[in-house]
Parts: C-alpha cells; sequence; structure tokens
C-alpha cells in the first residue's frame, strides 16, 4: 500500500495539503493503538503499524521535496542513496560557489551567497514547475519526471551548501 493509497488521494507531486491534513486527522483517529485497546494482539500490532504509515505518510507529503522524492521512487525512477551524475556544468558552478562559501566571513557575504543559492533553485525548479504541478499518473511521461529527478538532486545540492553557510 502507498501512502497515496492510504490516504485516498490521487498519486501528486504536490499533494493538496488541506486534504492531506483533513485526512491526517481522521487516518490517525482511525487507527490510533488507544482506541483498540480491546482488540486482540494480532489486530493492536496492526494498527500501531498503520499509525505509524499515517505518520510518515504525513511527514512526505508536509515535504515537498520528499513528496517527489516518494513519487520518484514509487516510479522506480530513484534508489536510496543513488548517486546521480549531475552535468559537469553544473558542478563546475557548484565547484566555484562551494570555494565562494568557504570563504565567506562576512555576513553580508552570507546573505549574497545565500540570495544566490535561493535564485540557482528558483531557475532549476522554472523548467519542471508545470510538470510538478500538473502531474497526472499515466499522462505525465517518464521523460518528464526524469527533468524533476533533475531539480530535485540540483535543490539537493544547492540545500547542502545553504546548510554549510548556516
Amino acid at each position: 500500500m502507498t501512502y497515496f493509497d492510504l490516504y485516498s488521494l490521487p498519486i501528486s507531486l504536490q499533494p493538496d495539503q488541506a486534504l492531506v491534513k483533513k485526512k491526517f486527522y481522521e487516518l490517525s483517529r482511525q487507527f490510533h493503538p488507544d482506541f483498540h485497546g480491546q482488540a486482540t494482539e494480532e489486530e493492536q500490532a496492526e494498527m500501531l503499524e498503520k499509525s505509524s504509515m499515517v505518520n510518515m505518510a504525513f511527514k512526505v507529503f508536509q515535504h515537498p521535496d520528499e513528496t517527489i522524492k516518494y513519487v520518484l521512487q514509487l516510479k522506480g525512477l530513484l534508489q536510496d542513496d543513488e548517486k546521480y551524475q549531475l552535468s559537469p556544468d553544473f558542478l563546475m558552478e557548484m565547484m566555484d560557489l562551494n570555494e565562494e562559501a568557504s570563504d565567506v566571513s562576512e555576513q553580508a557575504d552570507v546573505d549574497r551567497l545565500t540570495q544566490t543559492i535561493h535564485n540557482l533553485q528558483k531557475q532549476s525548479y522554472e523548467p519542471v514547475e508545470t510538470i510538478v504541478a500538473n502531474y497526472q499518473e499515466g499522462i505525465t511521461t517518464e521523460k518528464e519526471l526524469l527533468q524533476v529527478k533533475e531539480y530535485y538532486f540540483r535543490k539537493k545540492y544547492l540545500d547542502r551548501i545553504l546548510e554549510g553557510l548556516m
């Protein structure tokens, strides 16, 4: 059972957050182990497992990057701990940015680099924005999802540089 199945949601790269929240509360009440104290041990174990899955799904759905990762994994396009090969041009740009980040000492430079990184993240997102917003199961192509995968890894790389600045 996928998280989308559990929440009775269509597969989406941007699930409706109001609906996710509503389903989370419904499912939390339905599967919370405290409400099944009179059940058999087997039923209690099942409720505990489902309750845990409800919580894990909610965490994924609350974070856009985690939702993208989850959908790419569902589609077999992303593996755990995958070593994705980003383009050499992007990596050269990141090497320069990393070097600049390691030499930062003044807050004004940190702010400038932070803004540069945010701009790069925005530029990386623009080509896939409509794919993410309009994803439809069975209609969105693998080629489009591979573009989303490229974005996912670029953003992940930029996030690491950003974390190093903080």
